[in-house]
């Protein structure tokens, strides 16, 4: 008798200050930050669509923050690097509780952001994830972190993660201390990767680069997945253009001579942010699906791929002011609970991500 599971996945958990701001004493109930006394409605932004991270059996997002701590008045601006004017960001420890009542298992943390507070700030962040029970891939405190694998065994599928970034903002760590952060550098990855396929039976590779507000992905971005598929990733989840970008479905022959079914999303867009420029490409993003089938002989196989369109609906004049990740499919077919110049450009939102996606995704059969 075959068993199946289902692995959802997310794009940017970007939490800007605005966002913090919204949701901080916005609520009744809320998470408390512990080190500051403030209630923030975190927990609000992510119950529409709850269901669809809670009931898959792993969960996974890109952690686009760092819990570094501090005063209370860094989440309410956004701070910036002061040699590349790049923003930097950091998160109350409110929001990690959030994350994984929301569903979410593990978060890939090597991105572009992951050092904006420092060796304090990567270390503290992962501590911080620690304590409420999250995973975590990419960065590391120790040299003995840097060489662990994650693999989760799930319902006895065993599901390897890995996580890498191409830069992070020209914030550079000490080379002097053992904290650090996993680069896209190719050594390196085919080592991981060896050790994973001789621990995992199924392997997923979250992979940070590619240019942002860009559509169509970059030439890099089409020659990492080409080698992460012959090193024997199964599934790679893009992130960092904050967009959406295309997905592909290909057969790959592995180093390992596994031939397999492989599925690639060169970016999974934005699940948290916020409206930049005038772009509502920002506000959507998708949680994909993945549908993993074992037969009797234990062979495990990519079975199908479903893709639920979000939108991160903002209202700053509501009282008390809000933020919502909402399914698309369902929101469009709720015109009471949205202002009439939101819901037009949900719909447009809409039909340009089942445009994108169609014949690679399935969609909810309500759509």
């Amino acid at each position: 008798m075959s068993k199946e599971i289902v692995i959802a996945a997310v794009g940017d958990l970007l939490m800007k200050p605005l966002l913090i701001q919204l949701l901080r004493n916005s609520g009744q109930s809320g998470d408390t930050d512990v080190q500051r006394g403030s209630t923030y409605a975190f927990g609000q932004m992510f119950e529409p669509v709850a269901r669809y991270l809670q009931d898959a059996d792993l969960t996974i997002g890109n952690l686009e923050t760092t819990f570094a701590g501090g005063s209370d008045a860094g989440f309410r601006k956004t701070n910036r690097n002061p040699k590349n004017r790049n923003p930097i960001f950091k998160s109350p420890d409110a929001f990690a509780p959030a994350l994984s009542a929301a569903g979410f298992d593990v978060v890939a943390t090597a991105n572009n952001h992951c050092a904006d507070y420092g060796v304090r700030g990567l270390k503290r962040t992962l501590d911080v994830l620690d304590k409420n029970g999250l995973d975590h891939v990419g960065t590391y405190r120790t040299e003995k972190e840097s060489r662990a694998l994650c693999v989760r065994n799930v319902e006895g599928f065993r599901i390897g993660i890995l996580s890498y970034t191409r830069d992070t903002n020209g914030m550079y760590l000490p080379e002097s201390q053992p904290a650090g952060v996993k680069k896209l550098i190719r050594a390196r990855i085919k080592n991981d990767m060896k050790q994973l396929r001789a621990a995992a039976d199924f392997i997923i590779v979250c992979m940070h680069c590619g240019f942002e507000y860009e559509h169509d992905p970059a030439s890099h971005q089409k020659q990492w997945v080409r080698f992460l598929f012959r090193n024997g990733a199964d599934v790679v989840l893009g992130s960092h253009p904050h967009v959406l970008q295309p997905a592909v479905t290909q057969t790959v022959k592995d180093v390992s001579g596994r031939t397999r079914k492989r599925f690639a999303i060169y970016s999974l867009g934005n699940f948290i942010s916020t409206r930049l420029h005038g772009r509502d490409e920002a506000l959507t993003g998708i949680i994909v699906r993945l549908k993993l089938r074992k037969n009797i002989s234990g062979q495990i196989r990519l079975d199908s791929i479903e893709g639920v369109p979000t939108w991160v609906s903002i209202n700053k004049n509501g009282k008390p002011a809000n933020c919502r990740i909402v399914p698309l499919h369902e929101a469009i077919r709720k015109p009471d609970e949205f202002p009439k110049e939101q819901l037009v450009r949900m719909k447009r939102a809409f039909q340009s991500t089942l445009r994108m996606y169609r014949g690679e995704l399935s969609f909810p059969k309500d759509e």
